[in-house]
């Protein structure tokens, strides 16, 4: 048995692209820059060193997903890795990617309300409305002796 899952998060590197296949399966293609954390061996300093993953999602959330991402959008994805190649004009090519299962929005709003942006409802569902606030319980004092360990 293999494990094939993958946890990343960073920005988006350009905004995304959507397309469609010929069979009519929408796909979105995104680039996700992830920093790795070094110390440089001359100044001792810890630096960044970014990484830069291309991501794909696929199917009917790809297009509600493309309209709430924009070139540096915070994002934390859940997905499983994927090796392509191929051939053009002579030379082997080849990449590895993120096929992505699951996605966060984590950038504020453009608003500037402080929120975070919703993600998208799915297909014909509607957000639910607002609850009241939870109302905490009073304060009960406990002591040491009570706790029964």
């Amino acid at each position: 048995m293999s494990i094939n899952r993958v946890n990343i998060s960073g920005n988006l590197t350009r905004d995304p692209e959507l397309r469609m296949t010929s069979g009519g399966t929408q796909v979105l293609s995104f680039g996700v820059a992830v920093n790795d954390r070094r110390r440089n061996p001359q100044s001792g300093e810890w630096e960044d060193y970014p990484n830069f993953v291309d991501c794909t999602m696929f199917g009917t959330r790809a297009e509600a997903v493309g309209r709430y991402l924009s070139k540096g959008s915070k994002v934390a994805i859940e997905g499983k890795l994927r090796y392509s190649s191929w051939e053009r004009d002579g030379q082997r090519r080849s990449k590895l990617e993120v096929i992505v299962d699951e996605i966060e929005f984590m950038s504020r709003n453009q608003q500037g309300q402080g929120g975070y942006a919703p993600a998208p409802a799915p297909m014909g569902q509607q957000h639910p409305a607002p609850q009241a606030p939870v109302q905490t319980p009073p304060a009960v004092d406990v002591y040491d002796e009570d706790i029964p360990f």
